[in-house]
């Protein structure tokens, strides 16, 4: 068997299960990762279907000019689309994008015209505007316009909703993806809904966007918009594709976080992606405190790290950003400890000894062991809960009686940021293992002293 031609090989992308990213999370987490596609993003499935649209209403004849105003990766699977249908290419991107992407569209015989990112979109140098103005002065040209033109969610509804709902087998609790024209969302969320009205659709936003301002309050606040560096997602205007009804919450996630979350998911997960990925699965460790151990998460990957190459896969670059510092990690903090004794308890001590070790020592929580493994914890709320409820005899009774769950264990090389992923009300401590073997408690004071 073979394909025709390149573009039926559009789609049909792989789910993923992420593990090591979200350590921690007691949910399934899987990314629908988009980079397959021909042009290595989930554009090509809605550039095909603008085209195709067009075609089919009359709007393009053989021969004609698509012309376009994107961030790459619409204009990436636009070209490829033109290059087998016989269309030329201009498209406007704005002067924040990566080198990389300019690059790959002239490399498919696009023309690119880069225009200033911090313009009102009404502005006639804005590439919104001068996208549009194009199109009226060149015969027989389309302007897709990805923001309005509807074709973008129906392909998503068409295509990746379907995908996900069957690799799923129907079991997706949640979809997450980060926001910018709005099709991928609206029309997997469309699709998704169909299926199950229950299925959360979460939307990833960035700080200086008025996505989820506009959500939340139907206000569309100007004071939200400023320059931001996270790529392909957040918009200072409403697109016409974003249905604000499908969607149940937006998070926003921070040019740095999105920044080092797509490193961390080439170095943890072996995926090379692009930022808004980065803000993808960040929005997601923010949102763990939301999700169940039953529940089936999917998260969007738009495309491939190639075209970050000279910015977040470059140190110099995220250094001058301040998104590259030397942040602490778990080793760091076993290294800071005045007092690294591995203080426990075993589980048929009474009461009472635990009670005199945390007087003695200072410390309010332990691991309980049972030849020389963890079995459980013990903390100064627990004794008390159990005093209160026990008044007569009560500090005689074994440790085992009272112990909750072991304090998680982490590595040492874990960054100190991500110990919110199990550090709560619930459990106030972790428990690392140096490189010489030796055990360590890290608790929340161990980490406010660090910092």
């Amino acid at each position: 068997m073979y394909y025709k031609n390149i573009l039926e090989t559009i789609g049909n992308t792989p789910l993923i299960k992420l593990n090591r990213i979200v350590e921690g999370i007691d949910a399934t987490i899987l990314a629908k990762l988009e980079t397959p596609n021909p042009g290595n993003s989930v554009k090509d499935r809605m550039a095909l279907k603008m085209i195709e649209d067009a075609e089919a209403r009359g709007d393009i004849k053989p021969g004609g000019t698509i012309i376009e105003c994107t961030s790459g990766n619409t204009g990436m699977g636009l070209a490829i689309a033109s290059v087998v249908k016989g269309y030329k290419c201009i498209f406007t991107t704005t002067d924040k994008q990566s080198k990389e992407k300019v690059d790959i569209l002239k490399a498919v015989g696009a023309e690119v015209i880069v225009c200033p990112t911090n313009v009102t979109p009404d502005d006639p140098r804005s590439y919104y505007s001068v996208a549009e103005r194009l199109s009226k002065e060149i015969p027989n040209s389309f302007w897709c316009n990805q923001y309005d033109n509807l074709s973008n969610r129906t392909a998503h509804y068409e295509s990746t909703g379907p995908e996900i709902w069957e690799q799923t087998e129907g079991k997706i609790t949640h979809f997450v993806v980060g926001v910018g024209t709005g099709g991928t969302i609206s029309g997997v969320g469309k699709y998704l809904k169909e299926k199950n009205p229950d299925i959360q659709i979460w939307g990833i936003d960035t700080y200086g966007s008025v996505f989820k301002k506009y959500h939340e309050t139907g206000i569309f606040d100007e004071k939200e918009i400023y320059p931001y560096v996270t790529e392909g997602i957040g918009e200072d205007i409403l697109p016409k594709n974003v249905d604000f009804d499908l969607i149940d919450y937006f998070e926003k996630v921070t040019d740095k976080d999105a920044a080092v979350y797509t490193r961390r998911l080439a170095r943890e997960e072996g995926m090379l992606v692009g930022n808004s990925a980065g803000s993808a699965i960040g929005g997601v460790i923010q949102l763990a405190d939301r999700l169940k151990p039953t529940d089936v998460v999917v998260v969007l990957f738009h495309d491939h790290g190639s075209r970050y190459v000279a910015k977040i896969f470059n140190d110099d670059w995220m250094r001058e950003r301040g998104f590259l510092d030397d942040e602490l990690n778990v080793g760091d903090l076993i290294a800071k400890k005045d007092d690294k004794t591995f203080y426990s308890i075993q589980k048929t001590e009474t009461v009472r000894s635990v009670m005199n070790m945390m007087k003695e020592n200072d410390i309010s929580q332990m691991p309980v062991m049972d030849n020389g493994s963890i079995v459980g914890s013990v903390t100064e709320t627990s004794i008390l809960n159990y005093i209160l409820e026990n008044p007569m005899n009560n500090t005689e009774k074994q440790v085992e009686a009272i112990m909750n769950e072991p304090f998680p264990m982490v590595k040492t090389d874990v960054p100190c940021s991500r110990l919110r992923q199990y550090i709560n009300k619930q459990i106030p401590a972790v428990v690392a293992q140096d490189k010489a073997g030796s055990m360590h408690v890290i608790t929340k004071y161990d980490i406010i002293q660090a910092m």
